[in-house]
């Protein structure tokens, strides 16, 4: 009788794992807007007065640095005698509010669109998709401005409207993920156990798609947080007495003259914050995607 030989299997040599260097173009723009983030959550414990606490007898105060600035009022004072610092850290709780639920809800209908619609297929398929090109061809700014016309502006409609203006994007970026996911071999090996179609959307497909999601909803966040200071600064987002970096930017233009910060100040808070994210956004593609890593090592 011959016995099969079986060979110790070789060990394979295993590389040195290599620490990766810290990366200071991702940590200085998370830390920085982690910072934002941080005095936006705790405006109501660390603000100096109320957002629409009023000092009449204090309007039109000039920043400290400026010639006839107050400590008592850092960033100075707009014409109803409100505290400017104040009403810009009101108002990143405003902006990163609402343009991180626009974000959620865009991404979750998105990401739900594109993996049924690019598992399945056919009818399905083409009917997402040719929804989507319809939507498309609206302007969002301008179909957010129709909408919001005829419902009332309000915070809730600003953020419905920023929510069903973006889901084609996500469901686009995501069917094209999972067209090319579906063809690999795991794929048709699970569906030839009998593995279910909630199971293999949910645990191998799912699963391959986020990192994709996870960057263009990062570099989502600055585009939804300018298109709400645009509404606001139009009258047709979030409504006065609530402080909104762009609802402030309007309400100083009359004065830019004469009290420049009024609208300055927090159109620039508004910058700021947009290019953090976009850079953090950038610096996350750049981390997640294994192609551009393999381009740069080859």
């Amino acid at each position: 009788m011959s016995h099969a030989t079986s060979l110790p299997l070789r060990p394979q040599p295993q590389s040195p794992s290599k620490a990766r260097p810290i990366n200071l173009r991702l940590l200085i723009p998370a830390g920085l807007l982690g910072v934002i983030v941080l005095i936006a959550c705790l405006a109501p414990w660390i603000a100096p007065y109320g957002p629409n606490s009023q000092d009449l007898s204090a309007r039109l105060l000039p920043p400290l640095w400026q010639a006839g600035g107050s400590t008592k009022h850092l960033l100075g004072t707009d014409d109803l005698g409100r505290d400017i610092l104040t009403r810009i850290m009101y108002g990143a709780r405003v902006s990163l509010s609402i343009g991180a639920i626009a974000v959620i809800c865009r991404m979750v209908s998105g990401v739900l669109i594109g993996l049924v619609a690019g598992y399945f297929g056919g009818p399905i398929l083409t009917f997402f998709m040719r929804l989507g090109d319809v939507q498309l061809a609206l302007p969002t700014l301008v179909l957010a401005i129709g909408v919001i016309a005829a419902l009332g502006p309000s915070t809730a409609n600003v953020i419905l409207v920023l929510a069903i203006t973006g889901w084609v994007l996500y469901a686009r970026l995501v069917v094209s993920q999972v067209i090319v996911v579906r063809r690999q071999d795991y794929i048709a090996s699970a569906q030839l156990l009998g593995a279910s179609h909630c199971r293999i959307i949910f645990k191998h497909l799912l699963p391959n798609i986020i990192p994709s999601v996870i960057v263009f909803a990062s570099l989502d966040l600055g585009l939804m947080m300018l298109t709400e200071g645009s509404l606001s600064f139009l009258g047709l987002g979030v409504q006065p007495p609530e402080p909104s970096w762009g609802g402030m930017a309007a309400g100083g233009r009359a004065l830019i003259s004469t009290a420049w910060w009024i609208a300055t100040l927090p159109g620039a808070a508004l910058v700021v914050t947009v290019a953090l994210v976009n850079v953090l956004g950038e610096q996350l593609r750049d981390r997640l995607d294994p192609r551009l890593d393999a381009t740069r090592s080859a």
